[in-house]
This record gives C-alpha cells, sequence and structure tokens, in this order.
C-alpha cells in the first residue's frame, strides 16, 4: 500500500464504527488524504466503490447482534448481567436506528402527514399500544387523527372512510399478522400514503407498499423483539410534523391543553 492507504487503513482499524456514519469523503480527511486515494484504497481492497463497502459493513454488524440471554446460576449475579446486558443493547438499538435513519426520509413522512387530509394509525399485536401512542402523540399536534380498526371486527367500516392522500401510519414488527395483508391492499387501491416504521429485517418487503419507510433495529433477547427504537421513531416523526407545520401544531396543543384544564382530568 501507498503511505496514504496505510493512513486509511489505520484509521478504519482505529475507528471502525466510523465507516457506517460517515462519508468516504470524510473518512479521507479524517486520514489526511484525497478522496482519490480513499477511492483506490477501497478497489485494491475489491470493492466497485464506498457505497458497497458501507453495506456490507452494516449487514455484518446486523448479523452480529445478539437475540438470547442465558441465565446464569447466581440469581444476584445474573439480574445484575442482565440489567446491564439490556442497557447495552437498548442503547445499541438506539444508536443504530438513528445512525441509519435518513432525515430526508422522516421530512418526508412529515411531509405527508400534513398534507394529508386524515391520519390513520395501525398497530397489530404488540403493536396496538405503540398505535394508540402515536394517534395520542398526532392527535395533539393537528385534526383528523383516528385508529385504523379501533372497534373489533371494524376493518371494512374503517376502510370505506378512507380516502385519496389519507396517511396509513403503519407500525408493525414481525411476525406479521395475516389480515395485514389485504388491508395494505386495499390501501393501495384506494390511494393511500402508507408510512411504514418497521424492523430492517422487513424493510425491503415494507418497501413495496410504503411511501416511506423507517427501520428501526430491534434486537433482544427474549420475549420477542424490543420496540424502544420504534416509540423513540414515533416520537421523532411527531416533532419532525410540528416542527414542519409551526403555527398550527402550537395551536391546536394550546387547544388539547385548554380543554383538558376545562375537564379538570389532569393533575
Amino acid at each position: 500500500m501507498t503511505s496514504g492507504e496505510q493512513k486509511l487503513a489505520q484509521l478504519i482499524l482505529d475507528r471502525q464504527d466510523d465507516i457506517l456514519t460517515h462519508s468516504a469523503t470524510e473518512i479521507a480527511e479524517m486520514a489526511g488524504v484525497s478522496k482519490a486515494t480513499a477511492a483506490r484504497f477501497f478497489q485494491h481492497l475489491g470493492y466497485a466503490d464506498f457505497n458497497e463497502v458501507k453495506l456490507q459493513a452494516r449487514e455484518e454488524r446486523n448479523r452480529t447482534q445478539p437475540y438470547e440471554f442465558s441465565v446464569t446460576k447466581s440469581e444476584q449475579v445474573a439480574m445484575g448481567r442482565t440489567i446491564g446486558a439490556h442497557l447495552e443493547l437498548e442503547l445499541r438499538n438506539l444508536t443504530k436506528t438513528f445512525e441509519e435513519l435518513r432525515s430526508d426520509k422522516v421530512r418526508e413522512a412529515a411531509e405527508l402527514i400534513a398534507d394529508a387530509p386524515r391520519v390513520w394509525v395501525l398497530g397489530l399485536g404488540p403493536e396496538e399500544g405503540f398505535a394508540r401512542y402515536a394517534r395520542l402523540l398526532f392527535a395533539r399536534l393537528r385534526h383528523g387523527v383516528m385508529i385504523l380498526g379501533i372497534n373489533q371486527g371494524s376493518w371494512a367500516e374503517d376502510l370505506a372512510m378512507t380516502g385519496p392522500k389519507d396517511v396509513l401510519l403503519l407500525i408493525t414488527l414481525p411476525p406479521h399478522q395475516s389480515v395485514l395483508k389485504p388491508i395494505l391492499s386495499f390501501a393501495a387501491t384506494s390511494r393511500l400514503n402508507v408510512v411504514t416504521i418497521t424492523d430492517r429485517t422487513s424493510m425491503l418487503e415494507a418497501q413495496r407498499h410504503s411511501k416511506v419507510v423507517l427501520p428501526c433495529h430491534v434486537s433482544s433477547f427474549a420475549l420477542g423483539p424490543s420496540h424502544t427504537a420504534v416509540s423513540s421513531a414515533i416520537r421523532l416523526l411527531a416533532l419532525t410534523f410540528a416542527a414542519k407545520v409551526g403555527k398550527s401544531a402550537e395551536q391546536r396543543s394550546e387547544i388539547v391543553a385548554s380543554i383538558h384544564e376545562e375537564l379538570g382530568d389532569l393533575e
């Protein structure tokens, strides 16, 4: 390797995660070499370009996530390890999610919600509670936000009320329920704009029926996928929407707060 390529190699060995969060130009600048040197370096390693390098790095990192936890014989030690390991994994889920989440996609989703006559929120199974959370957040910021299928067996009645340019905010993690497929088929026929918050393994499938996909890392040791990053992504989307619409969201929040005060339902 040339002296410049050696600098790049040493930088990558010392700071491996930089491949995931920086562009080729930024990495070249950090190593003190030219962009052309960086391009030649990765080509010498057998890659077509830096995007291929970054894609492989992300795939390898995603494959190494732990999904099971073995409890040791000592309950006290096991509990201590569980808390520490749980915290580390949840922080990793959050970090990876927001490292990889594209701000332009979040803004695009917020714009679709801003332009929608109505917003329908859907979560099935464990995600139902997060759909209710999302509905509550957005109802504080705009009118016409409803849960799809809030009453058992009301899919047809609710879907009949949807229309073109409405947004379906879908929150779904595997295993995906069988009723989801016909709902999404109807959404496509009715020209709803689907915004999906899901896990990274479901991203490609979600892109087939969604205008925007916001993928999350959901690794866990047990009890199904973690919802920590999902909850945070919902809140980020609501904050982005509020910033997008500005005064109208502020006025809506003030109206909601004044009604709560009048009802006296909050202490």
